[in-house]
């Protein structure tokens, strides 16, 4: 027994000074940021949704749904808005969804939430900034001195003068969701069938209007493997685990619902403002989830 005892004492001993040894033989120069290497989120792929049959769905509704950058809940969503200064490796979600979409991790893209007419994804990024505005500017020459005619006037020429898009202008996302209930457990469930964002376009004669981006399919695996290799900021524990993936399933987030399906095809914004539509959205949001508990009186 005193022999046994000893062995596990000396194998201890050693593991501990190896493992001692390792830390202090580290090459701190190959990570400059931080003392180890993070890797919780590197590679990971996203856990495949359970398969639901059509027989199995009692009930359903689809719901549209919009998410504020400028609720401070939501601002995880929005910072940083410049990724490549002092960002700790963070990226916001749209500076993400679009960087996807160019490198071509996303290659599926829609114009309408139906998500029936694809679109081009070089075309969906370049449509954000807008077309090139003409603008006049006095002509120069060789030397950049301005050229004046006759009546010593400077002469002008027609520019296009072209546009970009300003990431910090998205500041809300819409979503469009299917809650239903599986008769196999009698559970409400819902699942996030789209997503896009909304940004400040200019137009043509100078000024911006509000727009919405193309719609990405969220049950696209491709989607999710680049939602799930990207780290949501926690403001309590810079241990950050939970990926904008896991944010989506686990719904951690505000958000007010827009639109149901209904027989007008209508949004709350259709007939009701003010406080009369942020009313309706509460009673449709309490609708749908007395839906649940009602199968369970009797």
């Amino acid at each position: 027994m005193k022999k046994v005892l000893f062995y596990v004492l000396a194998v201890l001993a050693y593991c501990t000074t190896a493992n001692a040894q390792s830390i202090i033989d580290a090459d701190d120069q190959s990570n400059p940021n931080d003392f180890y290497t993070k890797v919780s989120t590197t590679g990971k792929k996203p856990m495949p949704y359970p398969p639901v049959r059509e027989s199995d769905v009692i009930w359903e509704k689809v719901v549209w749904r919009e998410i504020d950058f400028n609720e401070r809940f939501n601002q995880f969503f929005y910072f940083p808005t410049n990724d490549s200064v002092n960002s700790q490796g963070r990226t916001n979600l749209v500076s993400l969804i679009l960087r996807a979409v160019k490198n071509g991790e996303i290659s599926n893209v829609y114009d309408d939430d139906d998500m029936k007419a694809p679109k081009d994804p070089a075309k969906a990024i370049s449509d954000l900034a807008g077309e090139p505005i003409e603008r006049e500017r006095p002509k120069v020459d060789a030397d950049g001195q301005t050229i004046f005619d006759e009546d010593g006037e400077p002469e002008m020429e027609k520019w296009l003068q072209e546009r970009t898009f300003d990431i910090t202008t998205a500041t809300k996302i819409r979503i469009k969701e299917r809650w239903y209930i599986d008769k196999q457990d009698s559970r409400q469930k819902v699942r996030i069938l789209g997503l896009a964002f909304e940004y400040d376009k200019e137009l043509a004669s100078g000024n911006t209007a509000r727009n919405w981006s193309f719609w990405i399919p969220m049950n696209d695996m491709a989607v999710r493997n680049v939602l799930v290799n990207a780290d949501a900021f926690d403001e309590n524990n810079d241990v950050v685990e939970n990926s904008y993936d896991d944010v989506f399933i686990a719904r951690y987030f505000d958000s007010y619902i827009i639109r149901t399906s209904n027989i007008h095809n209508r949004s709350i914004s259709d007939y009701l403002v003010g406080e009369d539509a942020i009313l309706e959205a509460q009673k449709l949001e309490e609708e749908i989830y007395d839906i649940e508990s009602d199968m369970w009186e009797y």
